[in-house]
């Protein structure tokens, strides 16, 4: 089984904090957040992750090395300039196993991971998005996602009106996925790839009660700081 985690974002909200780190190794509860996420996966056995690096990602690839340290077998792909969740996927294809997981480099949702990607392989999609029902707003993220009757995402749209979910972080992909990017260009999964999905009946939503954490912002990155300390 095998999760890539999207680590190459420029954190522009933490600065200053992200001028001379990366935002997945912004330190979270004494070590850098990304530490986090590499546990929780080694815990529930996903121990083949492809991380996706760009902005200072040398320093990743330095403190983590091969994973051997954590129990896991680390790979990288390294943007040289900022190519969009979709261009930095694409990029990595070579690495890719016909299915598996992703993780946001800056989201905490520790749920069954296996069970999404399971979810996937089980169904007629070619991808699925964990949705949290957002209605308690609790997230301080503006929902996004409007799910169907039969469980199929029907709309996303930031800031939308009429929609209770939130996309939580964790999505399953089918290779399938990987192919509708271009090669060579800045591609954004959400903007550009999610509407194709949605238009095919083929993004499935796979909700969760479990509230996702994020370290966007300083009060997101103080809500985490004060529940992984606990």
């Amino acid at each position: 089984m095998q999760a890539v985690i999207l680590a190459g974002g420029l954190g522009t909200r933490l600065r200053p904090i992200t001028q001379t780190v990366p935002k997945p190794m912004v330190p979270v509860a004494g070590v850098p957040y990304l530490e986090h996420q590499l546990r929780e996966l080694a815990r529930q056995g996903v121990r083949d992750i492809v991380l996706l690096t760009g902005y200072l990602g040398e320093q990743i690839e330095e403190y983590f090395g091969d994973g051997a340290g954590l129990g896991l077998a680390l790979r990288y792909s390294r943007e040289e300039h900022p190519m969009g969740t979709g261009g930095a996927l694409r990029l990595a294809a070579g690495l890719l196993d016909k299915s598996f997981l992703i993780i946001y480099g800056d989201s905490y949702l520790p749920i069954d991971y296996p069970d999404v990607l399971t979810a996937l392989n089980r169904s007629t999609a070619a991808a699925v998005v964990v949705v949290y029902d957002n209605r308690l707003g609790d997230t301080s993220v503006q929902s996004n996602i409007d799910v169907d009757t039969h469980g199929f995402v029907a709309r996303y749209e930031k800031g939308g009106e009429g929609l209770t979910y939130v996309e939580a972080g964790v999505l399953a992909f089918r290779q399938e996925v990987v192919d509708l990017i271009t090669p060579g260009r800045v591609v954004s999964l959400e903007k550009e790839i999610f509407p194709q999905l949605i238009s095919r009946r083929a993004l499935l939503a796979y909700p969760t009660q479990q509230r996702f954490y994020d370290i966007g912002t300083p009060d997101r990155l103080r809500a985490i700081e004060a529940l992984l300390t606990q």
